[in-house]
């Protein structure tokens, strides 16, 4: 029975010490290759969440390769192996292709930044504040104070406009007037109180247009540059003020009007 046991050490010890080592040093190698990779990527662009996304799936990667190497020491089959966990790896590839597109998208939105956090962003006619960007999904705080999460995926297959990305914007206006208004007095009304507004821009300069010949006046365009920040605070203090201008200089804001006649009055 010695005998036995001293064959079983003699063949068995070394395979197994074998794949003692390749686990231990696999185990070392790849914290050390994660921990560089982390110190390269962490100096680029990439933000910190695809950093960690991207470590994870590697680590989990080197880990399989690992234990796939140290059964194939100790004498263990594992062509069969590789191909269960294929088979089972296209399986739930395909069940899970809808998140898994959600995270390439999140990735490229993390690594591209075509949008951060704090910025303000429309999407599909939902406006708001961007709260935060995960690898599935991309979280939006609405101006009416509502929480929306888009798919990552939607984001980067349709247009999304960034409000906030730029320094300044233009604020355009339109208003009607009465076609016995003086097109002239008019202009000098609205470049009068342009003036007046310190958060309006003088360079570049704002302009006043006439636009269209509408059915039932004319079209007055304004067009005022600001701080991307002082946007709505300029926009509608403009609506409220020129409506007030308007009446206060005797400017004919139109409106369409039905007019109905009696049969007896023909």
């Amino acid at each position: 029975m010695l005998d036995n046991f001293n064959d079983w050490l003699t063949e068995y010890v070394p395979v197994i010490l074998k794949a003692v080592i390749i686990i231990v040093a696999g185990y070392l190698l790849t914290k050390l290759l994660v921990k560089v990779l982390y110190r390269i990527l962490d100096k680029t662009r990439l933000d910190h969440t695809a950093v960690t996304f991207i470590l994870s799936v590697l680590k989990v990667f080197l880990y399989f390769i690992v234990a796939i190497t140290a059964l194939s020491a100790v004498g263990i089959n594992v062509t069969s192996l590789i191909t269960a966990l294929g088979a089972a790896a296209l399986t739930a590839g395909l069940a899970l292709q809808d998140s898994l597109s959600n995270v390439a998208s999140g990735i490229i939105i993390l690594s591209n930044k075509p949008f951060v956090a704090g910025d303000i962003i429309e999407f599909e006619g939902i406006k708001g504040r961007v709260e935060n960007i995960k690898i599935f999904y991309t979280t939006l705080h609405t101006l009416d104070n509502k929480l929306v999460t888009i798919p990552n995926s939607r984001l980067t297959a349709n247009n999304v406009v960034n409000s906030t990305m730029v320094e300044n914007r233009r604020v355009d206006l339109k208003y009607s007037i009465s076609y016995d208004d003086d097109i002239t007095k008019v202009k000098g009304l609205l470049y009068s109180l342009i003036a007046t507004v310190d958060k309006i821009l003088k360079n570049p300069e704002p302009a006043v247009y006439v636009g269209e010949h509408l059915d039932s006046g004319i079209e007055i365009i304004v067009q005022v540059w600001v701080n991307t920040d002082d946007y709505y605070d300029v926009y509608y203090y403009m609506q409220e003020n020129v409506k007030r201008v308007f009446d206060e200089n005797g400017v004919t804001i139109p409106y369409p009007h039905l007019v109905l006649k009696n049969e007896k009055d023909k």
